[in-house]
C-alpha cells in the first residue's frame, strides 16, 4: 500500500493547482502558485488578461483615485475617461491621489485567506506617486509576507513587470523570485512619450513650472521619457507633426537595437485613438520582425497628468527569446 503521508504533498499540489487553474504534464505535479501579485491601475493591464487571474486571487489590481472638481472617481468606472476629457477641455481641476493603505491591506489579507504564502506588490514609480509607500504601510500590518517592488516606471512598462511577476508565480516561484522577475522586466523597458501641452504635467508637479512656461511661450513640443523613475525631457521639437515623427524614430531605433523576437511594444493614447493606431501601424512597418504593438487608452490616473492628445510608446524586452509575452500563461 502506498505511503499516504509521503504522497500527500504531491496530492495537495495537484489539488491546489486545479483550484488555481493550472495544468501539468501527465504524471507530473503542477507548480503550486504560492505567491499572489498585487498592483495598481497605473499598470494599464488589459482587462481581459486580468479577469481570470483576479477571479483566482492570483492578481489584484488596486484602483487609483482621480479627483475631477469635487468628485472622486476610481479606475474602471464607466464614464471616467469621458469625464476626465471633458474636464481637461473645460479647464476643470483634475488631480490624482494614491490608494489608501487600507485598500492594500484588504488585498493582502484576501491573498492570505486564499492560502497564498506571500504577496509581491508591484507599483508605479515612487518618484511619481506615493502608492508604493501606501503598500509598505499596509505590508507592516498583515501577517503574510509582502515584497513591495517600486517598478520605477509607469503604464504598460509597469504592466510588463506585473505580467513577468505573474508568470514567475505560475512557475512556482517564491516571493523573492517573483519580485526579482518584476524588477528585471521593468529594467528592460523604456517609456517614450509626447504631449501637446505640458500644463497638466506642471499642475501635477511632474515637471517644473519653468519648463512648462518655456514650452508654452516657444511652442516647443518636447519628447519625454521615464528614466530613473522620473519624467525627463529627451528632445525639443517645433511642431506636433515633427514631434510624433521623432517619437517614432526614437522608438524604432531602440527596438531595432534589441533582439527582434524578444521586443514588446505598447502604444498608449488619450482622446486620439486613430493617431495611436496610425503610429502602431507605422512602427509595425518599420519593425517587421517585432510583434505588433498593443494599443490602448492610458489609465485614468495617467491621463489626468498627461492630458488630451498624448502619445506614449513602451519598448520592452522579454528576458530570453521565448516568443511569449511576459506573463502569458499556457492554456
Amino acid at each position: 500500500m502506498p505511503d499516504r503521508d509521503a504522497a500527500w504533498p504531491w496530492v495537495r499540489a495537484r489539488l491546489l493547482a486545479r483550484r488555481r487553474g493550472q495544468e501539468a504534464p501527465e504524471g507530473q505535479p503542477a507548480a503550486v502558485v504560492r505567491t499572489a501579485v498585487v498592483t495598481d491601475s497605473a499598470a494599464a493591464l488589459p482587462a481581459d488578461w486580468t479577469a481570470g487571474l483576479s477571479g483566482e486571487g492570483r492578481l489584484a489590481v488596486i484602483p487609483m483615485p482621480v479627483m475631477v472638481g469635487d468628485e472622486i472617481y476610481g479606475e474602471g468606472e464607466d464614464d471616467i475617461s469621458e469625464t476626465i476629457a471633458l474636464a481637461l477641455a473645460s479647464g476643470t481641476s483634475v488631480k490624482t491621489s494614491r490608494p489608501s493603505p487600507g485598500q492594500f491591506e484588504q488585498a493582502y489579507r484576501s491573498a492570505q485567506q486564499r492560502g497564498f504564502e506571500a504577496v509581491v506588490s508591484v507599483h508605479i514609480s515612487g518618484e511619481l506617486s506615493g502608492t508604493a509607500d501606501a503598500a509598505r504601510l499596509a505590508a507592516a500590518r498583515v501577517g503574510i509576507p509582502v515584497e513591495v517592488v517600486d517598478s520605477r516606471t509607469v503604464g504598460m512598462a509597469q504592466g510588463m513587470a506585473v505580467q513577468a511577476a505573474v508568470r514567475a508565480a505560475a512557475d512556482g516561484g517564491d516571493a523573492a523570485a517573483v519580485a526579482a522577475a518584476a524588477a528585471e522586466q521593468a529594467s528592460r523597458t523604456k517609456v517614450y512619450f509626447y504631449v501637446p501641452s505640458l500644463e497638466q504635467l506642471r499642475r501635477g508637479g511632474r515637471i517644473g513650472a519653468a519648463a512648462s512656461l518655456l514650452g508654452t511661450m516657444l511652442a516647443i513640443k518636447p519628447i519625454l521619457a521615464v528614466e530613473g523613475g522620473k519624467i525627463v525631457p529627451l528632445e525639443k521639437v517645433r511642431s506636433a507633426a515633427k514631434a510624433v515623427a521623432r517619437l517614432e524614430e526614437l522608438v524604432a531605433a531602440d527596438a531595432g537595437a534589441r533582439p527582434a523576437p524578444a521586443v514588446r511594444l505598447a502604444v498608449h493614447h488619450f482622446g486620439n485613438p486613430e493617431e495611436a493606431k496610425s503610429l502602431a501601424e507605422r512602427l509595425a512597418r518599420a519593425l517587421p520582425l517585432c510583434p505588433p504593438a498593443q494599443a490602448s487608452s492610458l489609465p485614468a490616473v495617467l491621463a489626468a497628468h498627461a492630458g488630451l492628445g498624448v502619445l506614449a510608446v513602451i519598448v520592452g524586452e522579454e528576458p530570453g527569446e521565448t516568443g511569449k509575452f511576459p506573463g502569458t500563461l499556457s492554456s
